[in-house]
């Protein structure tokens, strides 16, 4: 396994076993965004069985991607403590006996509990883990590989919603969440593959401590060690902190934030309303969950694609306006498509819908990646599933009260793709104006120490990414061994012109 990427032989490798850790993210990434979607096959005969209403039968996807997103800082502290293989074996087991109990259940409460809580938390489990473990093997082709573990979400929803339809006819709702319980054993398969990077090798620090041999970054996080102690010196190692709550006071952490906030708040309502408000039009229950699958079929293409896109040396810098031009055509799809009744309207607006949903999906996690590098990427990752958690139990279960309301799907999608469509325009502005502020900042304020230190660091850092991952692992080390203990970060100022002039 090879070194592929830009740095000297160093580093995250850009292949070898890097490919079958992507094959394994992109099973993962399909179970966890494509199966909460094509739950809601079921929804009309859960509707039926129980007596309930269309938004009681919401929460279960609503629950089930709450827990996907809320427990991330939960993951994040498990895989810093227990590594990435060990987290999603667990994962892969609470996801299918989830789907396995609620085959039984006989109320509501009872599904919420199951295939909500428990097949939520185990889809968690198992998709935060294999990103932080990808962010370890990819570097150049980041982007790329980003774009096509992506695309595991459309090939599993294209799969998923047509498959949960045929589980429905021929053994009903029980029969088909238990079969669909089986197949969520696959996440165990993809838990076992991930098996930490190979790192550069010992070499001394060049720091006070100078006599400790350094880690690639993450390594010990991932193959279980967490924070452990280095046997050559175990006085210089301090104990690794679970959860980085520093990462909120940079200012691109922030701006990313609050947009995928106001993005999640409309983001999946039309793909989780779109196969009943087919059926409430008149299209047969088949052709209907065929709509799903041509959300599928184009997002396969388009997230890999703007994943190679995005890897271009001159669109690299620019990837957080990308991400904004893909909100803003995600929204605009849904307001121009509020009044689709005909099926020939559905499916244009399923293939515009799936192009700008696909490049959403292949973007969101690099931009994160390239705004706070790859040592705290694993905490910002789990603060911003936190709160994309909050705006998905505010939006679909909203959205489900009004369609039970006012009868009505119009209005439902003017809102969605308002608030998709304002998180675009929000991630522009806002990176523009910390762009200004970066530039216009004098040379020498970082030397006043503390926050303001790392959010010029950082915003400094959005212009041009590659640098805050490619810096050497022994230097990321220093840099978190000096932050613990509070002392200035002066080895950061003096890696990051000789890392310059090594690579020219």
């Amino acid at each position: 396994m090879g070194a592929g990427g830009p740095r000297r032989g160093e580093g995250p490798p850009d292949g070898g076993w890097g490919w079958v850790v992507l094959g394994a993210c992109f099973v993962v990434t399909g179970f966890a965004y494509g199966f909460p979607k094509a739950v809601s096959v079921f929804f009309r005969a859960l509707m039926r069985d129980f007596g309930a209403g269309y938004s009681d039968t919401a929460w279960v996807s609503s629950i089930m991607l709450a827990m996907l997103y809320g427990t991330g800082p939960v993951s994040s502290i498990l895989v810093t403590r227990f590594g990435c293989r060990p987290v999603m074996l667990a994962g892969g087991l609470l996801a299918s006996a989830g789907m396995i109990l609620a085959s039984f259940a006989t109320r509501l409460l009872e599904l919420y509990l199951t295939a909500g809580v428990l097949t939520g938390l185990g889809l968690a489990l198992n998709f935060q883990p294999s990103l932080i473990m990808l962010g370890l093997y990819f570097e150049r082709r980041r982007p790329l590989a980003n774009g096509l573990a992506a695309a595991g979400s459309p090939v599993f929803l294209s799969a998923l919603s047509p498959l949960g339809q045929q589980l429905l006819e021929r053994f009903g709702w029980r029969g088909g969440f238990l079969l669909l319980g089986g197949l969520l054993l696959h996440c165990c398969a993809c838990g076992a593959v991930m098996r930490p990077p190979p790192g550069p090798g010992p070499r001394p620090r060049r720091d006070s401590a100078g006599d400790r041999a350094g880690n690639a970054p993450g390594e010990a996080e991932a193959d279980g060690a967490g924070p452990q102690l280095s046997e050559a010196t175990p006085r210089t190692r301090p104990r690794r902190r679970l959860l980085d709550l520093a990462v909120c006071t940079d200012r691109a952490f922030a701006v990313y934030a609050v947009t995928k906030f106001l993005m999640a708040l409309g983001l999946f309502v039309p793909a989780i309303l779109l196969v009943n408000y087919a059926k409430d039009a008149g299209v047969p229950d088949t052709d209907a969950a065929f709509l799903l699958s041509i959300v599928g079929f184009v997002d396969i293409v388009a997230r890999p694609a703007c994943g190679a896109l995005a890897g271009l040396a001159r669109l690299r810098p620019h990837v957080p306006y990308l991400f904004s031009l893909a909100l803003l055509a995600n929204g605009l799809t849904d307001l121009s498509s509020a009044r689709a009744r005909s099926y020939g309207a559905l499916v244009a607006f399923c293939i515009a819908f799936g192009l700008s949903y696909g490049m959403v999906g292949a973007l969101q996690f690099e931009v994160l990646m390239a705004a706070v590098g790859a040592p705290r990427f694993p905490s910002a990752l789990g603060l911003v599933l936190l709160l994309e958690a909050v705006a998905v139990l505010i939006g679909p279960p909203s959205a489900g009260r009004l369609v039970d309301a006012l009868k009505n799907y119009e209005i439902i999608f003017y809102l969605a793709g308002s608030e998709v469509a304002l998180a675009g325009v929000f991630m522009a502005v806002a990176t523009n104006c910390c762009l200004r502020c970066a530039k216009a900042a004098p040379a020498g304020s970082g030397a006043e120490g503390g926050a303001s230190d790392t959010e010029d660091a950082e915003a400094e850092g959005d212009s041009e990414p590659l640098p805050v991952v490619a810096e050497e692992p022994g230097n990321l080390e220093a840099l978190e061994v000096l932050s613990a203990r509070g002392e200035p970060t002066e080895p950061e100022t003096e890696a990051r012109p000789r890392l310059a002039a090594e690579s020219v």
